[in-house]
């Protein structure tokens, strides 16, 4: 069930564009603005900030109702690609089971042939099976933080709980759709080592995806309020060492060169050296 901010906020609004030049792929994909699920450490922030300025992350979402028409005359004039879906906020955060633009993008993408990757946190995407089933150029992937549920819940509060997740993109690998995992952020003291690591990389294995991501915690824009808040009521006395990994420089560029480290070496111990793919 979604923790729902008490002031949430829904606008249905049009757009000028719905398919961004990206990054992660030829083109990103975000039917939504805003997102339900309220991650404290989620970069997206920086994309709301002049439109919702002073609000909450995860206390609005912007609905675009006519993304699905977008694609119809964007496909036209763009060259073939891949489209990534979704970068800024979760195309299958709660608001889609009622009003499936995802899914309609999603068959729009698919008649025009785009290869398409997607990430999520959602369960939901489950509903769409029947249209990724079967589509050698297709790939889901899951984001994992951690596998605690009572974790997830403080820096993840409206997402799906771990276990549920996991069950989803294991559905996904038995009828064959390519999957991925995305362990990140990983927290540092939580799941970035000891029993939280080995727990991510057990699930990695439990769960086989064709391959699997990692990725640091990073100091992205408006994220200490939130996060800080989160590791306070997690454990006060690591909110000074989550500061200092973010925003010192000699002590993060420390951190990350141990925290490679720790993954080459886990990867190794779990047999998942092919697999991985870490992000820093």
């Amino acid at each position: 069930m979604v923790n729902q901010q008490p002031h949430f906020r829904l606008r249905e609004v049009t757009v000028k564009s719905i398919i961004s030049a990206s990054k992660l792929a030829d083109y990103a994909l975000n039917p939504y603005a805003g997102c339900q699920h309220g991650c404290v450490y989620c970069h997206a922030r920086f994309a709301t900030r002049f439109s919702h300025p002073n609000e909450e992350w995860g206390s609005f979402v912007d609905v675009r109702v006519n993304a699905p028409q977008l694609i119809e005359r964007e496909a036209r004039r763009n060259r073939p690609g891949g489209v990534f879906i979704s970068s800024v906020s979760d195309g299958w955060q709660p608001m889609e089971e009622r009003y499936q633009i995802t899914r309609q993008c999603l068959e729009a993408l698919i008649k025009h042939h785009y290869a398409i990757t997607i990430q999520t946190k959602s369960v939901l995407v489950r509903r769409d099976f029947d249209l990724l089933e079967g589509h050698p150029s297709v790939e889901l992937g899951m984001t994992l933080t951690t596998t605690e549920a009572e974790v997830a819940a403080l820096f993840e509060p409206g997402a799906p709980a771990p276990e549920e997740r996991i069950e989803m993109l294991s559905g996904a690998n038995r009828i064959g759709i390519c999957t991925f995992v995305f362990l990140g952020p990983l927290l540092p003291y939580i799941s970035d080592r000891g029993k939280g690591l080995k727990d991510l990389l057990d699930t990695i294995v439990r769960v086989n995806p064709d391959y699997f991501l990692v990725d640091r915690l990073n100091p992205r824009y408006g994220i200490w309020p939130s996060l800080s808040a989160a590791v306070a009521k997690y454990d006060p006395a690591l909110v000074p060492k989550y500061r200092e990994i973010l925003y010192d420089r000699q002590i993060r560029e420390c951190y990350t060169r141990k925290l490679y480290q720790r993954i080459i070496t886990e990867a190794r111990q779990h047999g998942l050296t092919d697999k991985l793919r870490p992000c820093f």
